[in-house]
């Protein structure tokens, strides 16, 4: 089964040295992306597998430039999982002028390893371009938004509650810049703050391989000031990723 899956996720890259597309170029009614695709697997003595996938659009239609992101996580430690996440996320940028924007998002995401069945947020607020050329970018968004947490039956039976709500502080900061030719440098952070604070940190770096092919290295740590249930408040995932631009 290990050698299948193993075979499977070759598979899926092979196509992806054939076709290489130009990148999403701001101001051109197109539709672009990025496919990442990574897999962990060993056997023997210890079996263990790990699966990870995404797929993030970036369309522009006039004044707005629409992004959708599309993110699953899978691990197996002997037989037995370990680690379970999807996400689901849209959001619309209107711009204002060169280098102002208003945006407007919905998450909804997965993870029963977190006490929750499902978490969803939405925001709106204001983006700005602090930095905006061709080998670097430094954005920032702020605004309100609303989180809502469906505790999970055994946790909702030691809180008490069934669901955990409120209205938060939404802040975005994404910086990204072009090392060489071949490499590139992102670090985004995204934090929602109410009753208790969520925060995502991505650090990462990409280098091409061969046309739009990369292997993309990420460290990205997630945190809850308020975990449920004696979970910890910080979780650390590094990963080694093939990345297909489109």
């Amino acid at each position: 089964m290990n050698k299948l899956l193993l075979t499977a996720a070759i598979a899926l890259t092979l196509p992806m040295t054939a076709h290489a597309k130009s990148e999403f170029v701001k101001g051109d009614a197109t539709l672009a992306g990025e496919a990442e695709l990574g897999a962990s697997l060993t056997t023997g003595n210890t079996d263990t597998s790990s699966f990870k996938a995404s797929l993030a659009l970036k369309q522009e239609l006039g004044d707005w430039e629409n992004e959708y992101v599309f993110q699953g996580l899978y691990k197996e430690d002997e037989d037995e999982v370990t680690a379970k996440r999807f996400y689901a996320g849209l959001q619309g940028n209107y711009q204002i002028d060169d280098i102002s924007y208003l945006f407007a998002n919905t998450g909804y995401e997965l993870d029963p390893f977190t006490g929750y069945d499902f978490t969803s947020i939405t925001a709106a607020g204001y983006g700005h371009h602090f930095i905006e050329n061709e080998t670097m970018s430094l954005n920032a968004e702020i605004g309100p938004g609303y989180i809502y947490q469906k505790l999970d039956d055994e946790s909702a039976e030691a809180e008490g509650e069934s669901y955990d709500a409120s209205a938060v502080a939404h802040f975005v900061i994404d910086f990204q810049t072009k090392i060489s030719d071949s490499a590139k440098f992102q670090q985004k952070f995204v934090a929602d703050w109410g009753s208790k604070l969520d925060g995502r940190s991505e650090t990462s770096l990409s280098t091409k391989i061969i046309g739009a092919l990369s292997m993309k290295f990420a460290v990205v740590v997630r945190y809850n000031s308020k975990p449920l249930d004696e979970k910890k408040s910080t979780d650390t995932a590094t990963n080694m990723t093939l990345l297909y631009a489109f």
